[in-house]
């Protein structure tokens, strides 16, 4: 039977099982998390980032998870520098210039922020001269730090990273450096299975 988990990672974990080594000494990976044998993550989630990171041991099901052609959609929790206008919000929903082409249209809007937030360790900078706020995010596509150059772009500098929802599967109720097992819904051809 297919194993599908999620896991909410912390700021400064890598986001895969081994370090393969660092001059500053060994650092946080997966393994100090999941003691589960034969998953592997489906996508990654820069060590600078947090969130829902979700894991399988069916090869399929990963890449149907993680291969940007299925456009699976990826939402983000966004504390950004400064305070978002309208036209901002709208480069960033019709697709902004990155070295690498345009961005995919993608959901975007100003948030409040989000309750039950756990703190960051170690804390954002905070410049009291210049204000900061929160937007949600949401793209079907998955270029390496997109989030970040996307609302660096729109001048507006990445504070801290949070992905909250892949496909179906939310962070919802998992504490941070926790993980839990899911019920896969897609599957690896993009059918719908019934909950059990």
């Amino acid at each position: 039977m297919t194993r599908l988990i999620r896991f909410n990672k912390p700021f400064d974990v890598l986001p895969q099982f081994t370090d393969r080594g660092s001059a500053d000494g060994p650092r946080r990976t997966l393994s100090d998390f999941i003691d589960v044998p034969g998953v592997y993550p489906a996508g990654r989630l820069d060590r600078d980032s947090e969130g829902l990171m979700l894991l399988t041991d069916d090869g399929r099901l990963q890449a149907r998870i993680s291969d940007p052609r299925h456009k699976m959609e990826k939402t983000y929790f966004v504390q950004v520098e400064g305070i978002p206008d309208e036209a901002a919000l709208k480069a960033l929903r019709d697709g902004v210039d990155l070295k690498d082409g345009r961005t995919r249209p993608a959901g975007a809007r100003r948030i409040d922020t989000p309750p039950d937030l756990w703190p960051r360790t170690p804390p954002i900078r905070v410049r009291k001269s210049v204000p900061d706020c929160w937007i949600e995010l949401t793209l079907r596509e998955g270029r390496n730090r997109q989030v970040r150059r996307m609302t660096a772009a729109v001048c507006h500098p990445t504070l801290r990273l949070i992905r909250w929802r892949i496909g179906p599967w939310s962070l919802d109720g998992l504490a941070l450096g926790t993980w839990g097992d899911l019920t896969p819904q897609i599957g690896p051809v993009g059918r719908r299975k019934p909950r059990h």
